[in-house]
């Protein structure tokens, strides 16, 4: 049977390689992306030598909309989505609650919550059996900023991903009958250029001196803990929380 996974933020770092990871997991990919079609496409094109179907759709998750037709564009030319990971994300300004500007709040949460409700919403519609769908899983990534909080820097980050740990839970519990499985993995610092983008080059060796493991995560560390929940062999997981944190 044809498998199909939606990847957000499927252009660069981890969710790049939760894609390619994917493909090789014999999924066709469907890779969404904001801005960088470039990238997108080499993501894409790196699929499609695995011996699958990908293609790559500019998407602003924040907007239904915009999440509605993404879904529509991927069923039409890939099927119906047995995967959804739920990887886009944005950091926001490295700030101080007190300095913390009402523009990059309101995006953190349209992007990292917002976002991902509406991705998970559109998924649910196509996967549920309640509908005629086929089951499937749903994975979010977290980050664990929402265990540490992250002050001084990123407290409004943090709490948008506790809300997606905790939608998490919820989720699971409600769509579990309906032959969905949802999980979290909550990643720690990785080796990408979010950080770079977003003003704050250094935190990712800053980060490296505190893990008792020594180093941040790789994007595949990460893309590698996603699949694992979406195989047959997490079968019985579903509301998990997989922290991959390097023992932070």
């Amino acid at each position: 049977m044809d498998k199909c996974a939606i990847i957000t933020g499927g252009g660069r770092g981890i969710g790049a390689a939760t894609a390619r990871l994917a493909a090789k997991s014999g999924y066709h990919v469907c890779i969404n992306y904001a801005s960088d079609t470039a990238s997108a496409e080499m993501v894409a094109e790196a699929c499609r030598r695995e011996g699958v179907q990908a293609i790559a759709i500019k998407a602003d998750i924040a907007t239904s909309d915009a999440v509605e037709e993404m879904f529509e564009r991927c069923t039409s030319s890939l099927g119906s989505p047995d995967l959804l990971v739920n990887n886009a994300g944005v950091v926001g300004s490295a700030t101080p609650l007190e300095h913390l500007d009402d523009s990059v709040l309101h995006r953190t949460f349209a992007v990292n919550v917002f976002g991902s409700v509406y991705c998970a919403r559109s998924a649910v519609r196509h996967m549920s059996t309640a509908n005629g769908g086929r089951g499937g899983v749903i994975i979010n990534i977290s980050s664990i900023a929402a265990t540490t909080g992250s002050p001084g820097e990123y407290v409004h980050y943090a709490a948008s991903k506790g809300a997606i740990e905790t939608f998490t839970i919820g989720l699971a519990k409600e769509v579990g009958s309906l032959g969905i499985r949802v999980n979290c993995v909550q990643s720690g610092t990785a080796d990408t250029d979010i950080h770079r983008t977003e003003g704050n080059p250094q935190r990712p060796a800053m980060i490296a001196k505190l893990a008792p493991l020594g180093r941040v995560a790789s994007t595949q560390d990460i893309a590698e803990a996603a699949l694992w929940l979406a195989s047959d062999k997490a079968s019985y997981a579903s509301g998990s929380i997989l922290r991959i944190g390097g023992g932070l």
